[in-house]
């Protein structure tokens, strides 16, 4: 189904009906503050495995990221976070940035890959943190990819929904989207590397 929801002051019983398709299996897609992701409740694998499969993405070598409401609940998926990195986790959160942290006890063993890390992102975007606020607890994230040949990434959610009404359970418009995904940094050595240069500013 198509769900408008206002990107300013997301409707609470909109909201609600998302968690519960979340709660119940349910892959929807929904608004950042960069480009549209498909998502779904971190804790439940069949749903994870079937966005892996849309995406053609390998659970045991993919990067799979999440999507916090905030820095305090990144801590409790990501290893051990030391200062230096909490400090540019304050800095540029909420933002358009995805950080790549060693992942600590409360990661899904379904998103541990190889290297053990996760990714993490707290989007500029009221509609999603609502939605993980309401939910307790990350949704899983990946980008939305287009196979437009000038458009890397879905806009326009009335596009996405023709698309994938028949693949997902929900297709929020919380309006047009980015064609810019997110900058990558990777905070899982002593000095943070630039993975991918996106949308957020890396000094």
């Amino acid at each position: 189904m198509l769900l408008r929801i206002n990107s300013e002051n997301p409707e609470g019983r909109k909201i609600r009906q998302v968690v519960e398709s979340l709660q119940d299996g349910g892959v929807i897609i929904y608004p950042t503050d960069t480009v549209y992701g498909l998502g779904c409740d971190i804790f439940d694998q069949k749903a994870v495995e079937k966005i892996c499969r849309l995406r053609s993405l390998d659970p045991k070598k993919a990067m799979l990221s999440i999507v916090c409401k905030d820095i305090s609940q990144i801590s409790e998926f990501a290893a051990q976070i030391d200062n230096n990195v909490f400090k540019l986790l304050k800095r540029h959160l909420p933002g358009p940035f995805t950080f790549v942290l060693k992942a600590g006890n409360g990661v899904p063993k379904l998103f541990k890959n190889r290297k053990h890390t996760i990714g993490v992102r707290v989007p500029n975007n009221q509609i999603v943190l609502d939605i993980v606020e309401a939910l307790g607890h990350p949704i899983l994230t990946t980008s939305l990819k287009s196979d437009d040949e000038i458009l890397e990434y879905f806009t326009d959610p009335i596009d996405i929904y023709e698309d994938f009404k028949k693949l997902v359970d929900i297709v929020i418009d919380g309006g047009i989207g980015g064609n810019v995904p997110s900058t990558v940094i990777d905070c899982t050595d002593d000095v943070p590397a630039l993975l991918r240069a996106g949308a957020g500013e890396w000094a």
